[in-house]
């Protein structure tokens, strides 16, 4: 008798949900926190999240090296271009292709895994949810081939 008295009142919200999104919900376009821009802090979470790399990197004795002759003031404004931009922010990214300014560098896998767990590491600690990280990461990873060995 319980459950059948819980199951009537979980229907009935249901009614009264559904009833509300069908006369509200459907006329109105997705909130725009529905994207990854939005879910990763839009631009100030970018910045943010950028930073929070570039100072992981900067302790990172493996991966430091290749960053010693880089702007790292133009890195960092190209780099928020372009996470701005895969995520769906309102962004044009205006760098190089990944091809070009990977090259020389000699980035192994090693390299590259170490730079997404930096990313992982900040992304954690601005409690960004891990299915936005992993959005994220997943638009990042076709990069890979661009960015090893070259």
């Amino acid at each position: 008798m319980v459950k059948l008295t819980a199951i009537f009142r979980h229907q009935k919200l249901l009614g009264l949900l559904t009833a509300t999104l069908f006369t509200v919900g459907c006329a109105q376009p997705p909130a725009p926190t529905d994207s990854l821009y939005q879910q990763l802090g839009a631009t100030a979470g970018l910045e943010q999240l950028v930073d929070g790399v570039l100072v992981e990197i900067e302790h990172d004795p493996q991966i430091v090296h290749h960053f010693k002759d880089t702007d790292i003031a133009r890195f960092r404004r190209l780099l928020i271009e372009q996470l701005c931009q895969l995520s769906g922010g309102p962004c044009q990214y205006t760098g190089a292709s990944m091809q070009e300014s990977h090259t020389g560098f000699a980035i192994t896998p090693a390299d590259f895994d170490n730079l997404v767990n930096h990313f992982i590491k900040v992304m954690t600690a601005m409690q960004i949810p891990v299915a936005s990280q992993n959005a994220l990461l997943a638009k990042l990873a076709p990069m890979y081939s661009d960015v090893i060995n070259r």
